[in-house]
């Protein structure tokens, strides 16, 4: 058997492995090419319109949302809307436990009950001094009383007098204390401050219910507003603000659907530019800016938002100047040839 040579079978055979492992490797590592299509369709600028602004915008109820806590915290003893509702001003929401504030009505009801007692007891008692130093003032003869005895009654009369007030003035306080106690009640008790819709309800009779001045992440105990109509607040880049058509309507998608299409109407910008705070996570979105916030007022009621839902908004832009004006490019072209021929006569 003859011996293989390295360098002229072994060598040729592993340079033919080698090439043949370089075009796998080099296949299995091309990037993939294939494409798949989107999950959802992203928006675009509304057709007709020849310059939009974009934005991004979220849908709001008209008075925006109004959070709703009580004005003392406590336990919640009955709650009497839920989300959906439809409530009118001053509609009852829910209440605070009432019994620490009842008893102390009572008692201020009762005190002001026994001061009034008092009150008539001291009058007739100041009627009577008053009665019996008129007696001694109707004898004729001085000798026959004593001068002690006639200190003695008007003493009496200033006493019962000065009796009498204060027992007035501890019903004053008495009955400051009633309207206390009462108002205390009345605070225990949260209504509507609006017509409008319940929209989210986050108590439970028996949870302990805080109030907005709690701060930390206390949640609201009801969010309310007016939901006739619904709008849209949309935030646009200070840097597009020049750029803005103010007044006219503009077009909203829903986020991931680009394909549908609502005309809203513009009702006002808020006066205050404000920090971005409503990001649309998009990798070429700037978050360092601040923004203007737009509100249109959303059709009807068959445009299928929901309030929250976020939107794609594209807003008329004031157009460019024109200069592509045929007859802006005329006159400059008439200029040019002026200028062109009186430069030739000067030369």
């Amino acid at each position: 058997m003859n011996k293989l040579s390295f360098s002229r079978q072994i060598l040729p055979i592993i340079a033919i492995i080698g090439m043949i492992a370089a075009a796998y490797m080099v296949f299995v590592s091309q990037p993939d090419s294939t494409t798949t299509d989107p999950d959802s369709i992203p928006a675009t600028a509304p057709s007709g319109q020849a310059a939009t602004v974009a934005g991004a915008g979220v849908v709001e109820p008209s008075s925006e949302l109004v959070d709703i806590a009580p004005e003392i915290a406590g336990v919640v003893s009955e709650l009497y809307v839920s989300a959906g509702d439809t409530v009118s001003k001053g509609q009852l929401l829910f209440a605070v436990d009432a019994r620490d504030a009842t008893a102390r009505r009572r008692e201020a009801e009762a005190r002001v009950r026994r001061l009034k007692s008092s009150i008539a007891a001291a009058s007739v008692t100041l009627d009577n001094a008053r009665q019996q130093l008129a007696l001694y003032g109707d004898i004729a003869d001085s000798r026959a009383i004593s001068e002690r005895e006639v200190i003695d009654r008007e003493s009496a009369v200033r006493d019962a007098r000065a009796r009498l007030a204060l027992s007035r003035a501890e019903l004053q306080e008495a009955e400051a204390q009633l309207a206390s106690a009462r108002v205390t009640l009345d605070r225990l008790v949260v209504r509507a401050p609006m017509a409008g819709e319940i929209l989210d309800v986050n108590i439970r009779p028996g949870e302990f219910a805080q109030t907005n001045q709690m701060g930390g992440n206390a949640q609201p105990a009801i969010i309310m507003g007016n939901t006739d109509p619904l709008h849209v607040r949309i935030d646009i880049d200070e840097n597009e603000i020049e750029r803005l058509s103010l007044g006219d309507p503009a077009v909203v998608s829903p986020r991931g659907n680009g394909d549908k299409k609502v005309n809203v109407d513009f009702v006002r910008a808020e006066p205050l530019v404000t920090p971005k705070t409503s990001l649309t996570n998009s990798s070429s979105e700037r978050v360092d800016v601040r923004v203007l916030q737009l509100i249109y007022a959303l059709p009807g009621d068959d445009h299928g938002l929901f309030i929250g839902q976020q939107v794609d908004a594209f807003v008329p832009a004031i157009a460019p100047q024109a200069e592509d004006d045929p007859d802006s490019k005329s006159r400059d072209t008439k200029s040019r040839d002026t200028k062109s021929r009186d430069k030739a006569e000067t030369q």
